[in-house]
């Protein structure tokens, strides 16, 4: 509430600018990000300027770029003196700039930056602008189908998602605006034996964990972005074949943009680990770090390189080389031609301290 009172006082020296210019404003309203997004609540604060006190609800005029609506507001409390809060959501077909002034009523006309509706298939797949508002369900690792042979055929598929637990535009995640970087995420992992009798999966990694995302606002700090947090990896076997871990990790970030529009990525993921029955020595094979660098060749073909290095010596790498192409469609998305290379310890978790021949598989990638 101090925020929107703070943003109406900005509002009233330089933007109440009435919505019929020759009739100064009775009515000011403001909001304290001037943000909404599409299908979601929003709220803005009306203040009164007369002996009127603020009503119950208010009919609002939105105008976007190609469309106009008229839309009932709720208060959400009671007024505090000439100040009032109302909530609605925002009608799914508005995006963009959207200008808002009361119906019928001598107001400003406030300004929102309206985001487009997420779509789940779009929020996993498209490629945002670091700036970009970040739907509430994202992408989190590379999401891919690829298919190889070695003494057979075998596949292997991940699906991988992270959700943003507080938005920073209501609730709890606008009071206290450090929560809107606390996600759940959540990655699978498979490997496919085709070529066995009934096809059976040879292993699954399930990867549940919980992290706090924090990312640099200043040109000074010397890290971009970083992530704190705790995961749990299991393939949900018993007896002999049950492998499980729970870790605590941190994740820095360092991005550089080069002079051609192309991105280096520097992402380690250093872990500890404090629950290994299954597996007590799983760290000589995989290590504590997850050396990871990524090349973004401004989205025409990116690659990634996974390295860890055992406390015995032994270790695994994992390149991922993707290539979009314009003519794979699926549905609304364009897809990535994928190829990937293993070689090393431990596939899958199941097999840890295991070296098979080296892998070379070929397919898609929605997230590459």
């Amino acid at each position: 509430m101090r925020g929107l009172a703070a943003a109406a006082g900005v509002l009233v020296a330089v933007q109440a600018l009435a919505a019929d210019p020759g009739q100064p404003p009775d009515w000011i309203l403001a909001s304290s990000d001037a943000r909404a997004v599409a299908g979601q609540p929003f709220e803005v604060l009306l203040v009164s300027l007369g002996a009127e006190p603020p009503p119950d609800e208010i009919n609002v005029r939105l105008k976007g770029d190609v469309d106009e609506r008229i839309l009932r507001m709720q208060a959400l409390g009671p007024a505090r003196g000439t100040q009032r809060a109302y909530s609605a959501t925002m009608p799914a077909a508005l995006s963009g700039p959207v200008a808002i002034d009361l119906l019928g009523q001598a107001s400003n006309v406030l300004v929102l930056r309206v985001a487009p509706k997420a779509d789940a298939l779009r929020s996993l797949t498209d490629r945002r602008a670091p700036d970009e508002y970040e739907p509430p369900l994202s992408e989190n690792d590379p999401i891919y189908f690829v298919l190889g042979a070695r003494s057979g055929y075998s596949a292997r598929f991940q699906l991988s998602f992270k959700y943003r637990l507080f938005d920073q535009s209501a609730g709890f995640g606008r009071d206290r605006p450090w929560l809107s970087g606390l996600y759940f995420g959540y990655t699978q992992n498979s490997v496919w034996d085709l070529s066995a009798q009934s096809k059976p999966f040879r292993d699954t990694s399930y990867r549940p964990s919980l992290f706090w995302k924090w990312e640099r606002a200043d040109d000074r700090t010397w890290i971009d972005a970083a992530r704190f947090g705790a995961e749990h990896e299991s393939n949900g076997k018993d007896g002999d074949r049950s492998r499980s871990i729970n870790t605590l990790f941190v994740r820095p970030e360092w991005h550089w943009r080069l002079r051609n529009g192309d991105s280096l990525q520097f992402t380690p993921r250093v872990h500890k680990y404090f629950d290994t029955a299954d597996n007590p020595d799983i760290a000589a094979y995989r290590g504590y770090v997850d050396w990871r660098a990524r090349y973004d060749a401004s989205g025409e073909w990116i690659a990634t390189g996974v390295a860890r290095i055992g406390t015995s010596g032994k270790g695994s790498l994992l390149i991922d080389f993707s290539k979009r192409t314009r003519d794979l469609r699926v549905g609304p998305v364009g897809g990535y031609l994928h190829v990937q290379y293993f070689n090393g310890y431990g596939e899958d978790i199941l097999d840890y301290n295991l070296r098979r021949k080296p892998q070379l598989r070929f397919g898609v990638a929605i997230v590459p």
